[in-house]
């Protein structure tokens, strides 16, 4: 990788991968207003109730609020990759991969993505793995969450800056957790990892993205001189 500035450099604080699986399911339903969403309220309120009857470690339902400054669309348009533009998210995390995947094959779970697909004018649904973490990400509050879909040519390449990345958020948004998922072997590889992540307020992290010159000096000079697409999206969990 190319290190841009790298006297700023600060390797993440990270934790061991888990053996968790994710199933990810994401639609794009409403038009964006700039950089604002308004997910249909009605969609999310069938969605969380179609996830209560999901087994699984855990399943969550996500509308989206606001996309902040990302890096990389002339990278996805020369790739022929459409930009994420989720505004609802289905995660569900599992005690393996192989649960995951037969998660997805159960009856429960394909009524849920029937229900956002005919909603959506697009949907995007991926099985993937734990490739790292910064800590657990607590569902159980009222946060603001990060999905950051990521794409790069080479993954390896992809896995190194978000090493140096996460670590400018951890010093200087107090990054408290996040979870790295990669789409195992057979599944859609648009994004090459998707980003999980959450701050307890907006106060937390968003004027750092706006008012803090090495935001774009060093992480959005990173994601450019390597060849990254990062398209950072928050949500309220429903």
């Amino acid at each position: 990788m190319k290190l841009i500035n790298d006297h700023m450099a600060v390797k993440a604080q990270a934790l061991p991968a888990t053996g968790d699986g994710f199933v990810v399911l994401a639609g794009e339903v409403d038009s964006w207003r700039g950089p604002f969403a308004s997910a249909p309220t009605r969609l999310a309120a069938r969605l969380k109730a179609l996830v209560a009857g999901i087994e699984a470690r855990e399943a969550n339902v996500f509308r989206a609020v606001l996309r902040p400054p990302g890096e990389g669309e002339e990278v996805l348009a020369a790739r022929g990759i459409r930009p994420a533009r989720f505004d609802v998210v289905v995660l569900i995390r599992t005690a393996s991969v192989e649960a995951a995947l037969e998660l997805r094959e159960s009856a429960a779970y394909q009524e849920l993505a029937e229900t956002l697909r005919a909603a959506s004018r697009r949907t995007h649904q991926i099985v993937a793995d734990n490739a790292g973490r910064l800590g657990d990400v607590d569902h159980s509050q009222d946060h603001c969450y990060l999905f950051n879909y990521f794409y790069a040519d080479d993954r390896e390449t992809l896995l190194k800056v978000w090493e140096y990345t996460a670590g400018w958020f951890q010093a200087k948004t107090a990054l408290p957790n996040s979870a790295l998922m990669r789409p195992v072997e057979g599944e859609p590889a648009d994004y090459g990892l998707v980003n999980h992540a959450s701050w307890p307020t907006w106060r937390t992290f968003l004027p750092s993205l706006i008012f803090r010159p090495t935001f774009r000096t060093f992480v959005l000079a990173n994601f450019k001189a390597n060849g990254v697409a990062a398209q950072p999206i928050v949500y309220r969990r429903v």
